[in-house]
């Protein structure tokens, strides 16, 4: 790519806006970190700090008032902010990246997409768990076929948090959109449905365990997909012993790997894209194997391929000044949403919910 690079607007600067994002941009040929847009002085003062070039904005209607000055926005703030957000961008004229979960309702999401449709515009959501090394690992044994014919796949996003951090992310109050059903839900949900496609039902059960918290911090999804694989998926904070990452079985063979992606660490410690990115040490690779435990040494060690966040911003930028396509559209993201609306009510009722 070459010529000016765009000018990126960016929208919060809390966790997902300076671990993610903001990192991530000023790391891509083809963008250029333009704005950041946050009205605490802290977090003013962090990003000038590091961005010394940046622009600063206390408030959305400050970035929009010159969207002329800029050619791509991404929608980093709390959640019940990003469908007003990208609706204002996208009839702006501009351009969109929003973090997950896109919007709070399956119907919100597809009529954020058909605004985009309508504009001709990119609108694209920031689901980065799609260049987990484990995710990429994963894909490449189903490609090759190592494992036969995939029966079940289980996922685990698990934490050990006993006491609540508080913030909106745990806030009881609905319009927030907050708790691990949407938060990491939407990541295992997004790649299981990208690995084996649709899902025809769905059967959760959501708890909230810990002294004073206000939402779900330990629920489980069950997928039956329309081809028969059935995805498991665990989101939790109150896990005192963690399972694996993904224990994959097929009628082959089976993959199971603990441990999560390096990448989401490496940037909070202030570690930047590179050489040698998204590595793991040989010790915490995966095994392949039928019939035995890895623990008693079945299978053969999987080496785990590089995790690759960057890929995503670098498939924005292309898509944006070659036409090359968008990396996950909006109308993916309405499909787990679909699933993370239907795990909501088979909670709530006690039925599996059929889609």
């Amino acid at each position: 790519m070459t010529g000016t690079p765009l000018r990126v607007g960016l929208v919060g600067y809390g966790l997902a806006g300076s671990v993610f994002h903001a990192p991530l941009i000023a790391a891509t040929e083809g963008l250029a970190l333009d704005t950041v847009v946050t009205s605490n002085p802290e977090r003013q003062q962090q990003a000038r700090a590091e961005f010394p070039d940046v622009r600063l904005a206390a408030t959305p209607d400050e970035l929009f008032a010159r969207a002329a000055e800029l050619d791509l926005i991404v929608v980093a703030s709390p959640n019940k902010t990003h469908v007003p957000l990208a609706t204002t961008a996208l009839k702006a004229g501009l351009p969109v990246v929003v973090d997950k979960p896109v919007a709070g309702t399956a119907a919100e999401a597809r009529e954020l997409a058909a605004l985009a449709e309508e504009r001709e515009l990119l609108l694209s959501v920031f689901q980065n768990r799609r260049w987990d090394n484990d995710f990429l690992t994963l894909r490449k044994l189903l490609n090759e076929g190592e494992l036969g014919d995939v029966w079940r796949f289980e996922s685990r996003f698990e934490r050990w948090r006993p006491k609540p951090k508080g913030g909106w992310r745990e806030s009881g109050d609905p319009a927030e959109i907050g708790g691990l059903l949407y938060d990491l839900g939407s990541h295992v949900v997004d790649q299981a449905l990208v690995l084996f496609g649709p899902a025809a039902s769905v059967y959760a059960e959501t708890d909230i365990r810990r002294p004073g918290a206000e939402t779900d911090d330990d629920t489980f999804i069950a997928i039956t997909h329309a081809n028969g694989v059935r995805s498991h998926l665990y989101v939790s904070a109150t896990t005192a012993q963690l399972g694996p990452r993904f224990r994959v079985l097929g009628s082959s063979a089976g993959y199971v790997k603990y441990g999560l992606d390096p990448q989401e660490a490496a940037l909070r410690d202030g570690l930047r894209p590179g050489p040698g990115w998204g590595t793991e040490d040989e010790s915490l690779w995966g095994r392949v194997g039928s019939g035995e435990s890895p623990v008693t040494g079945g299978g053969r060690p999987e080496p785990t391929l590089p995790g690759d966040y960057p890929a995503y911003y670098a498939a924005v930028a292309k898509a944006l000044l070659e036409g090359a396509p968008n990396p996950v559209t909006a109308r993916e993201a309405a499909a787990a949403l679909d699933v993370l609306e239907a795990a909501r009510r088979s909670a709530r009722e006690k039925v599996t919910v059929t889609l």
